[in-house]
C-alpha cells in the first residue's frame, strides 16, 4: 500500500490484487487506482462482481468488451470465496493475454486468488505499523485543526485494534467533541471510541494471565453486553492453546486456524502469561462450557462469568 502511489504514477498495470486485513486500505487503494484510470460513464464501464452474480464467463465476456466513451473499464471482485479449478484455469489463460483497454481490482480478504500472485500487481492491505498509522491519524486531525496527545493516540490505536478502518470512523467525533480546545486527549477517547472486541478479549486475557482480579470484573462486566463475546473468548484461548503446543510458525499456524497472521503473532506474545498445563486445563474448561450451552444444562449468559472466573483461578 505505501508504495501504491508512486507505481500508479509510473503505469497502471492490467490487475491489481488486494490482500490483507484493514479494509479501509481496500477502499483508499481503490479509489486511487480508479482516479488514476480515469474511468468515465461508470454505469457502461464498471463492474462489480461478488459471490452472487460472479460468473467467469459473464467476467471474461465483459473484460474483452471495449468501453463506452472511456479509455478505460474496470471490474472489481469483492471478496468471492466460491471459484472454481475452471474459474481459476480461465482467469490464468486470460492473464496471459489480457485486454489492454480493461483493468481488474480483486479485494481478496480471504486470499482465494493467491494463484495470481506474480502475474497481477500486489497490494498489501495489512494493518498498518503503529508508526505508519500513527503519522496517518495526526495528520487527519491536523486537517481539522486538532492535535491528539501521545497517549490518547495510543489509546485510539488500542481501542481501534490497529485497524484504520474502525480509527478513521472515530476521527470526526473526537475532533468535534470539545470545539473549545485544539487537544484531544487520553479521558476523551476512553470517553468516546468503543474498544474493539478483539482487543477487549485481548486486554481481558492479559489481566487474566497477570491474575488482576479486579480487572478482570471491571473488563467482564463492560463486555458481557456485547453479542458473541463468549464465543471469542473460547476461540481466543483456543487459539492459544495452539500455538503453545504447536512448532509451526505463524504464517503456517494462520493458515491452519483459518485466522490472519498478525492474529497469531500478537496472541503468541500472551503466550508468556500462561504455562501449558493451565493452556490444557483452560482447554478442556472449554469444551465443558460448550457441551454444558449444547445440553442446555449452562445458560450462555452464567456460561461468560463460569468460564472467565474459572480461568482466573486455574
Amino acid at each position: 500500500m505505501k508504495t501504491l502511489k508512486p507505481r500508479l504514477s509510473q503505469n497502471l498495470a492490467n490487475f491489481y490484487l488486494l490482500q490483507g486485513e484493514d479494509v479501509y486500505l481496500y477502499d483508499r487503494a481503490f479509489i486511487m487506482i480508479k482516479n488514476k484510470s480515469q474511468i468515465e460513464l461508470e454505469d457502461f464501464n464498471l463492474a462489480y462482481y461478488d459471490d452472487d452474480n460472479f460468473s467467469i464467463n459473464s467476467v471474461l465476456e465483459r473484460a474483452e468488451g471495449i468501453p463506452m466513451g472511456s479509455d478505460k473499464k474496470m471490474i472489481v471482485f469483492k471478496n468471492i470465496t466460491k471459484i472454481t479449478e475452471k474459474d481459476k484455469n480461465l482467469l490464468l489463460d486470460y492473464l496471459n493475454n489480457p485486454s489492454p483497454y480493461c483493468i481488474f481490482v480483486i479485494f481478496d480478504f480471504y486470499n482465494k486468488f493467491d494463484f495470481i500472485k506474480g502475474k497481477a500487481e500486489f497490494v498489501d492491505c495489512r494493518r498498518f505499523d503503529r508508526k505508519m498509522a500513527s503519522i496517518f491519524l495526526v495528520n487527519e486531525f491536523s486537517k481539522r485543526g486538532k492535535q491528539i496527545s501521545s497517549e490518547a493516540l495510543e489509546a485510539l490505536l488500542d481501542y481501534c485494534n490497529g485497524y484504520l478502518t474502525r480509527a478513521v470512523n472515530e476521527i470526526d467525533k473526537l475532533s468535534y467533541y470539545d470545539l473549545t480546545s485544539s487537544l484531544i486527549t487520553k479521558k476523551q477517547v476512553d470517553e468516546l471510541v468503543t474498544k474493539d472486541s478483539e482487543y477487549a478479549v485481548f486486554e481481558l486475557t492479559e489481566a487474566l494471565g497477570q491474575k488482576k482480579g479486579d480487572k478482570v470484573m471491571k473488563l467482564l462486566s463492560q463486555m458481557s453486553k456485547e453479542q458473541g463475546i463468549l464465543g471469542l473468548i473460547t476461540n481466543h484461548f483456543r487459539r492459544l492453546f495452539f500455538i503453545a503446543i504447536s512448532s509451526l510458525d505463524d504464517k503456517a499456524l494462520a493458515s491452519l486456524l483459518a485466522v490472519k497472521e498478525y492474529a497469531v503473532t500478537k496472541q503468541r506474545a500472551q503466550i508468556k502469561n500462561f504455562s501449558k498445563l493451565q493452556l490444557k486445563k483452560i482447554y478442556s474448561l472449554l469444551e465443558e462450557v460448550d457441551f454444558n450451552i449444547k445440553s442446555g444444562s449452562m445458560l450462555a449468559e452464567n456460561a461468560l462469568y463460569y468460564l472467565v472466573l474459572s480461568i482466573l483461578y486455574i
